[in-house]
């Protein structure tokens, strides 16, 4: 299967992770989304910068990298948006389309997750 390169410019990647930032703190200002929830994406999200950018340091210095795998289970735990964010900052994974295709995959599980989690009450504060 051959999986196509994705242009860098097309998605808006920095607009994608404020939106989604914007509405978790308008879920948590309407009660709907617990402090905890605000604070694990906050977490996830500045670890997995914090690795696209030590993965890309690593890459340009010739240093042990990252797994993909990794930065994908980062991102499914909530760390997608900081990773949206560092993929269009140093300009990092963003056109490999294999990874982008899972990167998606764990965006989408997450968020599924987290309406699943939103729909049971089982994240009520």
């Amino acid at each position: 299967m051959r999986v196509e390169r994705v242009k860098s410019s097309t998605l808006p990647r920095k607009g994608i992770a404020l939106a989604f930032a914007l509405l978790l703190a308008a879920g948590w200002w309407l009660a709907k989304i617990p402090t905890f929830a605000v604070g694990v994406y906050a977490g996830m999200s500045l670890l997995a910068f914090a690795l696209y950018a030590g993965d890309k340091s690593a890459a340009q210095n010739g240093r042990w990298r990252t797994r993909e795998s990794s930065l994908h289970l980062v991102d499914v735990l909530g760390g997608w948006p900081g990773g949206l964010v560092a993929q269009d900052l140093f300009r990092h994974k963003s056109k490999k389309g294999e990874f982008q295709a899972m990167f998606w995959t764990t965006v989408v599980i997450n968020l599924v997750g987290l309406g699943w989690l939103l729909h049971t009450g089982d994240l009520a504060r």
